[in-house]
């Protein structure tokens, strides 16, 4: 089997990157695989996971058969996001095993993990959606704004005006910087 490994450090605590990687690549001689590729990455858990898209292109290619990690916050951003991530994996016919953890989705039982995995993460979805919702209500409760400030109606004044110009509805949109829809619900 063709294994990639990615190993993921933040910015601030970047010993453990040599450690990740020794252990990994044990894991694979161990199973008698070869390391076609190895990721180090190195960054915030909030930003955009750049390098990790490199092995999902290298599963995408069929270039390895597994993607090997430390740990599963290592290659997640979150639930919705781990999740997502693999069952891509899993569509594309590529496991993948989290060392820490003994997450093996080469074998029934890390399969069924998995599944107990996104049952948790649309119960957190669902749970993020409520609160969101509950959240909308109390604010308009209250009589505070929600959604999108109305900037549009701001220049509705300039709208009129350039239509009775002759200005189309296109060109008034590029002038003030607003969009099509909003010209004409203004002029309708």
């Amino acid at each position: 089997m063709k294994a990639g490994l990615y190993a993921r450090v933040s910015t601030h605590d970047q010993q453990t990157l040599k450690l990740q990687m020794k252990a990994m690549r044990a894991y694979v001689r161990r199973r008698k695989w070869s390391a076609t590729v190895e990721i180090k990455d190195v960054g915030s858990g909030a930003s955009e996971r750049v390098q990790r898209d490199e092995i999902m292109k290298a599963a995408r290619r069929r270039d390895i058969d597994v993607v090997l990690v430390w740990r599963l916050d290592r290659w997640g951003r979150s639930l919705p996001d781990l999740i997502a991530s693999l069952q891509e994996l899993g569509e594309l016919g590529v496991s993948f095993i989290s060392l820490t953890e003994a997450l093996d989705l080469t074998t029934p039982s890390g399969r069924a993990m998995a599944g107990l995995l996104a049952v948790f993460a649309e119960f957190e979805r669902d749970i993020l959606r409520e609160r969101v919702k509950a959240g909308i209500a109390h604010a308009r409760k209250e009589g505070r704004p929600h959604g999108r400030p109305n900037t549009a109606q701001q220049k509705a004044a300039e709208v009129r005006k350039l239509h009775r110009q002759g200005l189309n509805k296109s060109e008034i949109a590029r002038r003030l910087g607003i969009g099509r829809t909003s010209v004409r619900r203004i002029l309708g």
